[in-house]
């Protein structure tokens, strides 16, 4: 007999839903993708800590780093200390850094690990910033501290850049600076105003268009020293011309959350393989980590129908996930680790757990479902009704 739940739906009503009752996928095993794909992970709040979650980030540690782990054993990267994880929205700059220092730790234990950590200017309030040159000292500053902990970098865009900048040309000041010092090939991160309004404009301008001329411009000055860039502005098109642009060897890390099945996919144009394919750096990756990791395996193995098989049922929920607000999407990511029973609790940095609404929650859970996504299905439906008892549903 399959699961049932109450659940409400968007006109504020109660309505059975019963569980498809259909087994996740599990990945095979020993399987080498033939795409890079980071996983940006969410951080693990510690609902112990006695602290004002709207000022101040306290992180279960061990939670933290054993959900990175899980995302390494299915062959993902782990994307440290991006949006996914809060960044400059509750995490700050030191607990960022004690969060890169630890998962480098960590990821020195498992075979293979991939890890990169992002490389902000978060530290510096963009009120604070009074030109371009400030920038790049705050550039700097963190650059310096992962480095030395043998990270790798994503050049993370920077609130403070978008304040202070008048042209393009200040842009390629500092991303010529920043780039002909790294000590090896960096992401670059391109993340669109719907995920962080503070980044109108970015690369100069409001044309998307001109603003893709300046950063290709930028990637093409200092290729050797860029191993990709990450472009979340949530259109397929915009990402596949400027993949296509693209100088040999430099990938593009999609990031777009609604449309990354095909996206990963590719199209196989063009004269260099990485201009007719993206690779991920997703947080969506975090939410469906057993799928992307099986279907990716069917990818690297040829079976394109497979992958899309196992992938495309994913997409309605991240676009559920992802939708406007888009800033919010943390949420439903911490959401699902939480109905999955990879953490103990529903309680985020900043209290992040209040930015949706329990109709919001529902729909997510039967996207979740519908998706064969609920890796312990009872746990789940105890951990909604707990949800919908705390908001007065009985």
């Amino acid at each position: 007999m399959a699961l049932t739940i109450q659940l409400p739906t968007p006109a504020g009503k109660l309505e059975d839903y019963a569980l498809r009752g259909t087994a996740p996928v599990k990945p095979a095993a020993g399987v080498k993708f033939n795409r890079i794909a980071y996983s940006a992970a969410h951080v693990v709040a510690d609902p112990l800590a006695a602290v004002d979650p709207w000022l101040q980030a306290a992180v279960d540690w061990d939670a933290t780093i054993a959900y990175r782990q899980r995302l390494w054993s299915l062959g993902l990267g782990v994307a440290e200390a991006m949006d996914t994880a809060q960044r400059g929205m509750g995490l700050d700059w030191p607990t960022s850094l004690e969060l890169i220092r630890r998962s480098l730790d960590a990821a020195r234990d498992v075979p293979g690990a991939i890890i990169a950590s992002g490389c902000g200017t978060d530290h510096l309030a963009p009120e604070n910033a009074k030109s371009v040159d400030d920038v790049i000292r705050a550039y700097e500053e963190q650059m310096a501290a992962i480095e030395k902990l043998g990270g790798k970098l994503i050049v993370m865009a920077s609130r403070a850049l978008a304040r202070v900048a008048t042209s393009p040309a200040d842009y390629e000041k500092v991303y010529g600076r920043i780039l002909s010092q790294a000590r090896q090939p960096v992401v670059l991160h391109w993340l669109g105003d719907m995920f962080d309004p503070a980044l109108a404009g970015y690369w100069g301008t409001k044309d998307v268009d001109a603003a893709m001329d300046t950063a290709l411009g930028i990637i093409a000055a200092h290729a050797s020293k860029v191993d990709g860039i990450k472009i979340s502005l949530l259109d397929k098109d915009k990402e596949i011309a400027m993949r296509r642009r693209l100088p040999a060897g430099v990938r593009m890390y999609t990031g777009d959350d609604f449309n990354y099945a095909e996206l990963i996919a590719g199209d196989a144009h063009g004269s260099s393989p990485n201009q007719g394919r993206s690779d991920a750096l997703l947080g969506i990756f975090d939410a469906i980590a057993p799928a992307a990791s099986a279907a990716l395996g069917e990818l690297a193995q040829g079976n394109i129908d497979k992958f899309h098989a196992i992938l495309g049922p994913t997409v309605p929920l991240s676009r559920h996930i992802f939708q406007a607000p888009t800033r919010f999407y943390k949420t439903g990511v911490v959401f699902m680790a939480w109905l999955n029973g990879h953490q103990k609790h529903f309680t985020m940095v900043g209290g992040q757990q209040s930015t949706r609404s329990l109709p919001h929650f529902a729909e997510l859970f039967r996207l979740a479902d519908a998706a064969n996504l609920l890796e312990q299905p009872e746990l789940a439906v105890k951990r909604m009704k707990t949800l919908l008892a705390l908001h007065g549903v009985a």
